[in-house]
């Protein structure tokens, strides 16, 4: 299965050489490294929790969802 979604992620994975790969996630976080840089770390942590906040928010929007399907 997760060889499936491996490739369902990257379609043309065989196009792109693995250096580029290797490279460009190696410049992701450098930026987010120079980035967090820039702003003062509570920042960091007030944007973390927010985050948080949203992924339960969606978290109970889709338990409510399936409350739903299930007393049908």
């Amino acid at each position: 299965m997760s060889e499936e979604t491996t490739s369902q992620k990257k379609p043309h994975k065989h196009l792109v050489p693995e250096e580029v790969h290797e490279h460009a996630q190696a410049a992701r976080q450098e930026l987010r490294k120079s980035l967090e840089s820039l702003v003062p770390p509570e920042f960091i942590e007030h944007r973390r929790k927010a985050r948080k906040e949203m992924l339960l928010a969606w978290r109970s929007l889709i338990d409510a969802a399936i409350k739903r399907l299930e007393e049908k």
